[in-house]
This record gives structure tokens, C-alpha cells and sequence, in this order.
């Protein structure tokens, strides 16, 4: 196959990749780990995205050779060059047929045109994002999981584990009467402290975001994950209304992997916002976006 579109969707938790022929048709498209343009800054970080990048390179050279890609990379700034040298090299294109982009901008791309309206995004992180007519990005949030990043799926994960942690200061054992608790711990090995304290502390967070399955999986049997995810809700429509109080009303799109771990996170921030603005849920697809834009508009 010859003139392929590459689209690769970076994010903290998977990195997805796919190949677009010129008729936008997706022929292959496959995955590897997570990773972060925040990588970049130290030699550990640059040998980790170097060999998940290989890894991508070997699966995308088996289906085909892409002669452009388009790549969404959590995290990058628009600055640095590094991450572009390092996927050049292992697809053996120039550095000049690859355009490295913010992943969220890819994401907003498969759901408006410039202009059109608001995607709220939740993924190990969270950011609501407006692209203008003039394709100037916007944001709200998105300031990264230390800071904040409420109502993604590291916030889930890190809200399930306080409760669980304050809980057992007051009244060791307790976790064993609690559902989310009991399949976090099943998540993370054993409810030793040890374990929590190796995995919180010595897991990327994309890693850690993973825990936000088990809360999502116990919310039914567990009013306090149903809090969360609740909460978590409400954290997506803040960053929402902040888009909204300074560029006015607009559609909004809820997307995102951990906006889809549970019906109550999109329930409770359409709960938050004023009744007349219109939120539609939808899986998006930005490695397929990226692959399809890749040939054309992706410069």
C-alpha cells in the first residue's frame, strides 16, 4: 500500500496508532503504552518514549510505510523538536513529514471544525479545549495531574485511594466492608500499605489512572465511588463553564476514555450546566482523526 496517512494518538495511559489510505479509509491500526511529552525532559523519560515509539514503528512498518503522520502527544507544547526526531528515526522519514501536535487538538478536530464548539476531554487527565476560526487554541484545566486535572481518571483513582487510606487511620480493616475498596486493592496486589505506597509513588500516571476501572467497577455497590465519579462529573462541567464565561455558549462534547467509565460521570455534569447548552457524549477516535488528517491538512 503506498501514500498512507500515519495518525498516532499519544496519551498517558495508550498510545493508539492508524494508517488512513487517500480515500480516508482506516486499513490498520494497532496500539502500544502510554507516554508524555513531560518524558522529554530527562534521559530516562526520551529512552522510554524512544522504545515505545519502536515498538509503534515496527507494528506500523508490518502493515505499511506512511509517507506523512499526524501525531497527538499528551502534554506537548509546540516547542520542542525531540519527540519528532525520535518517531523520524524509527520510521525512517524526514523529520518535515511528521506533524507533532497537542493530543487534545487532534481530539477536537474529530469533533468540530475550528470554531464550532467545546470538547471536554477526560482522560488520565482532564482539559476542555476550543480551537477558534482562526485556529488559535484555548483551554480550561489541563495544568497537569499534580495540580489538578480534576475528573480524570488519575483524580478518580487518587480520590478513591485518600478516602480508602483516611478511612483506614481511623479504623484499620474497614476496607474489607467496602466495595471500591476492596477492588482497588484487588487491583494493586494486597491492601498492605507498601503496596499502595509502591503503587501510587512508583507508577506513572497513567498507571495509576488504570485505578479509576475499579472505581467505576464498584460504583454500584459502593456510595462513595459513586461519589467520585459523581464529583468527577462536576469537575468536567467546571472546566466547561470556564470556556463558556469567556467565549460564550457553545456546544460541548464529553470524550475521553474515563468519561466513558461510568453513566454518572456524564449524568453529573450535565447536572452542572445550565440547561440550554446541548453536551453530547461521544467516543472519539483521534488516532483515526490524525491518520485521516495526516495526508491533508496536517502541516
Amino acid at each position: 500500500m503506498s501514500n498512507l496517512g500515519l495518525g498516532i494518538d499519544a496519551g498517558g495511559t495508550q498510545t493508539r496508532w492508524a494508517l488512513a489510505d487517500a480515500a480516508g479509509a482506516i486499513v490498520a491500526e494497532g496500539s502500544v503504552g502510554g507516554m508524555s511529552a513531560t518524558q522529554m525532559g530527562s534521559a530516562a523519560g526520551r529512552d522510554a518514549v524512544r522504545g515505545l515509539f519502536a515498538m509503534l514503528a515496527t507494528q506500523v512498518l508490518a502493515a505499511g510505510r506512511p509517507v506523512r503522520v499526524c501525531a497527538g502527544l499528551t502534554g506537548f507544547d509546540g516547542v520542542g523538536t525531540q519527540a519528532t526526531q525520535l518517531l523520524a528515526e524509527v520510521l525512517k522519514l524526514a523529520p518535515a513529514a511528521i506533524s507533532m501536535r497537542n493530543d487534545v487538538e487532534i481530539a477536537y478536530l474529530d469533533s468540530f471544525a475550528p470554531g464550532e464548539g467545546y470538547l471536554v476531554y477526560a482522560g488520565t487527565g482532564s482539559i476542555a479545549a476550543w480551537i477558534d476560526a482562526d485556529g488559535q487554541f484555548h483551554r480550561a484545566g489541563g495544568r497537569g495531574v499534580t495540580l489538578d486535572d480534576g475528573g480524570g481518571g488519575f483524580w478518580i483513582a487518587r480520590e478513591a485511594m485518600r478516602h480508602i487510606w483516611r478511612m483506614e487511620d481511623e479504623q484499620p480493616g474497614v476496607w474489607q466492608q467496602s466495595a471500591m475498596a476492596r477492588a482497588v486493592f484487588d487491583q494493586i496486589g494486597g491492601s498492605d500499605w507498601s503496596l499502595s505506597r509502591q503503587f501510587i509513588y512508583g507508577q506513572d500516571r497513567g498507571a495509576i489512572g488504570q485505578l479509576a476501572l475499579a472505581v467505576a467497577a464498584s460504583a454500584d455497590a459502593d456510595p462513595v465511588a459513586r461519589n467520585i465519579l459523581e464529583r468527577a462529573g462536576s469537575e468536567l462541567a467546571r472546566i466547561a463553564l470556564a470556556l463558556v464565561g469567556r467565549y460564550g455558549p457553545r456546544p460541548i462534547v464529553l470524550g475521553g476514555r474515563a468519561a466513558h467509565l461510568h453513566p454518572l460521570i456524564a449524568q453529573s455534569m450535565r447536572a452542572a450546566l445550565p440547561a440550554e447548552l446541548t453536551v453530547t457524549q461521544r467516543h472519539t477516535l483521534a488516532h483515526h482523526a490524525a491518520a485521516r488528517i495526516a495526508l491533508h491538512s496536517c502541516h
